[in-house]
């Protein structure tokens, strides 16, 4: 079976032709940490309060036996453009990173892509599935996850295979075929040109790929996030006002990922870039936190196609500015992070650590020079 283009989309009869993924540039950008870049641990972050109570590592909410967590946690690549939509599972994510999709538009940005991250609760489906982005890589590193996923072009499967003690990504669609860890939504499935198409009807099924490997059975190494503990309180209990957030991904700083607070459930309210952001089941997406991390969108020279070289996320090695949003109240600092596992770490403009709320994060990481839009 043959690329489509730039975009190649799942074709064919998937259990005799396979999957051929849409692809990734060809080579990493140094500074994002190719192969080569050390593998040494991160310590985990300093802790706020003398709370030594079970947690869930990637929420930060207490757990009543810290058996529960002695599991692995999978992550699912999840498209995201508007055609694709709408999505099945977000809602039990503990976090969901957007991240660039890597298919250029006519003005050479890239829309967006999801990666949700479950541990504390593991739903049945997840959909729809696709391919492996390569700054999936130092994202999942620092928690050792599975990645739900249907493959990865050449360089970017390389990359990942090489990082395998710290990210299992090739538990693919063909990989474990007839395990149950994966199945077809027919009612996704479509004929165009007379030929039919199985991109969006790809389910992942997050219990049962977790028993796919030993890898990574105790469950996420260290707490993702320095989240509050005892009596501390998160740093926007002294931010300022934020009813609103507006995350730009495109050209003109448009294509807005939109995030209201609702002072009733305490949540942020998702909207895409064409209305609410709502799930197959009909719920609205929310979350506690948000997340925005400003980082380089880089170009690799090697890999050219039809739309051009394809961007890839600048964030190892690597520093930058950061937004931090909950309970209606926000604030800004700098974020940095250092080899491939290594943990972000945040400091706050004042110079003292960040402190989150616990709770479902939301991680934005459009470019650096994207006008972050918030308004109280």
């Amino acid at each position: 079976m043959n690329p489509l283009g730039r975009r190649t989309l799942l074709l064919g009869a998937l259990g005799t032709a396979g999957i051929v993924v849409a692809g990734c540039s060809k080579d990493e950008p140094a500074a994002t940490g190719g192969p080569s870049a050390s593998t040494s641990a991160s310590p985990s972050p300093a802790p706020t309060a003398s709370d030594t109570r079970p947690r869930w590592p990637l929420t930060g909410a207490l757990v009543s036996d810290p058996a529960k967590t002695k599991h692995a946690a999978v992550a699912v690549k999840v498209p995201d453009n508007r055609r694709e939509h709408p999505q099945v599972g977000l809602d039990k994510a503990d976090i969901v990173v957007v991240e660039l999709d890597g298919y250029r538009d006519s003005t050479g940005y890239s829309s967006t892509r999801l990666m949700p991250i479950f541990h504390s609760r593991m739903p049945d489906d997840v959909a729809p599935v696709r391919s492996i982005r390569p700054v999936d890589v130092p994202v999942l590193s620092p928690i050792g996850a599975i990645v739900g996923n249907t493959g990865a072009t050449g360089w970017v499967g390389n990359y990942v295979k090489h990082y395998g003690q710290d990210v299992e990504g090739t538990l693919t669609y063909m990989a474990t075929k007839g395990s149950g860890s994966y199945s077809i939504d027919p009612a996704r499935v479509r004929t165009y040109q007379g030929n039919t198409y199985y991109d969006r009807a790809v389910v992942c099924h997050p219990k049962v790929l977790a028993k796919q490997t030993t890898k990574f059975r105790q469950g996420p190494r260290k707490p993702y996030f320095p989240f509050a503990t005892g009596d501390a309180q998160p740093s926007t209990a002294s931010g300022k006002a934020a009813r609103t957030l507006h995350v730009p991904w495109k050209k003109g700083d448009t294509y807005d990922m939109g995030y209201s607070y609702d002072a009733k459930s305490g949540r942020y309210l998702r909207s895409m870039p064409w209305g609410a952001h709502v799930l197959a089941n009909g719920t609205r997406v929310a979350t506690d936190n948000v997340l925005v991390i400003l980082a380089s969108q880089q170009y690799s020279k090697i890999y050219r196609g039809p739309g051009g070289v394809e961007p890839v996320h600048g964030i190892i090695k690597a520093k930058g500015r950061f937004f931090y949003a909950h309970g209606g109240r926000y604030v800004t600092g700098t974020w940095s992070k250092g080899a491939v596992d290594t943990l972000f770490t945040f400091t706050l403009d004042d110079g003292s650590p960040l402190v989150m709320a616990p709770g479902q994060t939301y991680v934005e990481l459009p470019r650096t020079t994207a006008k972050i839009r918030i308004s109280g």
